[in-house]
């Protein structure tokens, strides 16, 4: 598939960019966050509330939606678009992160990965032409390659077959595409080793891909490394494709890794955040844990001057409460904003690109300076 993929702006004293793309279901601009539906929702919040925070693209998990309602159902149901009542564009990850994360249900051979769902220990074979098979029926826009994720701290050996069976696994997925009008994404492992992520650059960006995505940070490495690891491969990915950081999400991680080339992110972080009343504020730089007691009687929004709909309609005081009273409406709240505050975050940093000016915002914000004296 064709992405149209354009480089619209790039900042001279870092390796920022805006970049623009098309799926099937719209436009996208980078930099992007990409909200996580796991199981084919945001949880908690509708498909009406994230387009008005902005989101332009989500994503959806292969394992879980395999696992449940499974393949046959998604296909009755019209896909991820249809069950979700969602317009635009998703990203779908392969299952590749479940090798990792659930190392003690499954096997790795050639062929694929057997898993042992974790719902009711029922067997599932995930091969790279299966991960493919169920992306196109949840009706993802960007499918990943099915990757071999391994831990962090494995011996090279070890992080070598990873590498090698991953770029085996993405070229059989290549081959597997039925939907022409579907994206895919390979995925560069490699851990921390920076020989390696080169190696790997190498190997699989020789493959026809939209796109290509860094795997295996943010998975127990220090932030150091991650940095340092982000810094070497991203400029040294295809300069006229997409590049995504898979599963990276703090704001400061986002920041960061713009400046050093990526242009698409994805996490639970604000959405697992939300649901346990932590909260952010000034573009992100500021954390508020709305369970303390020092909110128990405040009138006043999360943050003044938010325009999300749960500032301009509730008072952190009354938002603690549902929160300390177990209500589900806590969650939805505290999650559009939270969404809100990242999605604002990405536009103003496609604005700052777009007029020249990142280099000074982005030393606003390591400087906690307001962003609105920088951008003009």
């Amino acid at each position: 598939m064709n992405l149209n993929f354009r480089v619209e702006a790039r900042c001279p004293d870092t390796e920022a960019r805006l970049t623009r793309f098309r799926t099937a279901h719209g436009e996208i601009e980078t930099p992007i966050f990409m909200p996580v539906g796991t199981v084919g929702s945001v949880k908690s919040i509708t498909a009406h509330e994230l387009e008005a925070v902005g989101a332009s693209i989500i994503l959806g998990n292969t394992y879980h939606l395999a696992v449940r309602p499974g393949i046959e159902t998604l296909r009755a149901l019209g896909g991820m678009h249809t069950m979700a009542h969602w317009r635009r564009s998703i990203l779908t990850d392969s299952g590749g992160f479940q090798v990792l994360s659930l190392a003690k249900l499954r096997k790795i051979t050639e062929q694929g990965v057997a898993f042992r769902n974790h719902v009711d220990g029922g067997l599932m074979n995930l091969t790279p032409e299966y991960s493919i098979e169920i992306q196109e029926a949840i009706g993802s826009d960007i499918m990943m390659c099915l990757d071999h994720l391994p831990p962090v701290d494995s011996p090279r050996r070890e992080m070598e077959e990873a590498m090698a069976r991953t770029t085996r696994w993405a070229k059989r997925c290549l081959v597997a595409r039925k939907a022409e009008d579907r994206a895919i994404f390979g995925i560069v492992q490699g851990g921390v080793d920076l020989e390696l992520r080169a190696r790997h650059i190498d190997e699989l960006c020789s493959e026809s891909f939209e796109g290509f995505a860094l795997g295996g940070l943010s998975v127990g490495e220090s932030m150091p490394q991650m940095y340092d690891t982000v810094e070497f491969a991203a400029p040294r990915l295809p300069a006229g494709k997409p590049r995504y950081l898979m599963g990276v999400g703090r704001p400061v991680d986002i920041i960061e890794s713009v400046a050093r080339g990526v242009d698409m992110f994805d996490c639970v972080y604000p959405t697992r955040n939300a649901r346990k009343g932590n909260v952010f504020a000034d573009l992100g730089r500021r954390n508020v844990n709305v369970r303390n007691a020092r909110y128990k009687n405040e009138r006043g929004p999360i943050e003044e001057g938010c325009p999300c709909f749960t500032c301009r309609h509730y008072g952190v005081g009354y938002l603690r409460h549902l929160l300390i009273s177990g209500e589900m409406l806590s969650g939805r709240l505290l999650t559009i904003h939270n969404l809100y505050v990242y999605l604002d975050l990405m536009r103003r940093v496609r604005l700052a690109l777009r007029q020249g000016s990142f280099a000074a915002f982005l030393r606003a914000w390591r400087g906690g300076v307001a962003i609105g004296e920088v951008i003009c």
